[in-house]
């Protein structure tokens, strides 16, 4: 995923939260609806939680640094982690908590009709913001199931806007039920009960944006597959008798960190080990260009190592 799909995603997604923001608080101030005014802070969470995305895509950025040698990639990683607590503290706990508000003291809705028109605008404006998140992570889906693809992902950006809009869509659905059934039932406490719902469905959202950031900001290696072509790589070399050691870590979504052991060629000089070390770092960036930092072990005649 690149920086400007990453950008363009998010970017979406401001746009159209704002819109919808200002349309749900203006209904929920009409009818007095609390599933309204729980999707109103849905909104606003989520224009924050995307603001704050482009703050750690900004960061992440920053080139690296003495006391930060592999760079700043991870700041991305920790600006979602906050994301997914706001998603669950602000938008999961305050639409909980109003709508146990509103079932302690119920408010029927007089006339549902700007709920239903507001709800529509968002449920436009949040299915294009969805879709284009959607269209940025599909290219990296391939055989794998999306889940599968979100899981195998390293780049935050775009599933979070996928998972926070899918959100709302399914939370849009909830209202209008809690609405429209209110409305007809004359029941005012499945408004109240739609909101609870509402906060359930963002607190859920929360947990899962919160472990797939733990798995990321605690530090993850390249997929299996990838290790294995890695290694097929290398042994290709004619210098090369085995790998005995391959480790990868990824610092960023675009930032790979590679340490390999390799038993090298018996026969072979020192000059000979180090320029197939460089043949080997040129060949491995020319395929892999995330891999940013490589550190060779070569193992010598006698047993010890050399690094380079």
């Amino acid at each position: 995923m690149t920086t400007g799909g990453a950008h363009k995603t998010i970017c979406a997604a401001i746009a159209a939260n704002l819109v919808v923001a200002i349309t749900k608080f203006v209904a929920a101030s009409i009818t007095g609806s609390s599933a309204m005014l729980s999707e109103g802070i849905h909104s606003v969470v989520d224009t924050t939680n995307e603001l704050l995305l482009l703050l750690g895509i900004h960061l992440s950025n920053r080139p690296p640094d003495d006391r930060h040698p592999f760079g700043h990639g991870q700041e991305l990683y920790f600006w979602t982690l906050i994301v997914a607590i706001l998603i669950f503290a602000i938008g999961g706990g305050m639409s909980i908590y109003e709508g146990i508000s509103h079932l302690t003291r119920p408010n029927p809705i007089e006339d549902p009709t700007w709920n239903y028109v507001v709800l529509g605008i968002a449920m436009v404006f949040e299915g294009f913001s969805w879709s284009v998140a959607l269209k940025e992570l599909l290219p990296s889906v391939g055989n794998q199931t999306i889940w599968q693809a979100v899981k195998a992902s390293k780049d935050p950006t775009i599933f979070t806007v996928l998972f926070e809009d899918s959100a709302a869509l399914l939370g849009l659905l909830v209202a209008f039920l809690g609405v429209f059934l209110g409305h007809s039932l004359n029941n005012p406490y499945l408004d109240g009960i739609a909101s609870i719902v509402i906060g359930i469905i963002l607190a859920i959202v929360a947990i899962l944006l919160a472990r797939e950031s733990k798995g990321l900001l605690i530090g993850e290696g390249a997929d299996a597959a990838t290790v294995k072509q890695l290694r097929s790589l290398v042994l290709e070399d004619d210098a090369v008798d085995d790998v005995l050691k391959l480790l990868t870590l990824y610092f960023g979504p675009h930032e790979v960190l590679l340490n390999i052991e390799i038993q090298f060629d018996r026969t072979l000089s020192a000059e000979a080990v180090t320029q197939a070390i460089e043949r080997l770092e040129s060949t491995i960036r020319s395929h892999y260009p995330d891999i940013r930092n490589i550190f060779v072990e070569a193992k010598s005649l006698t047993g010890r190592r050399n690094e380079h």
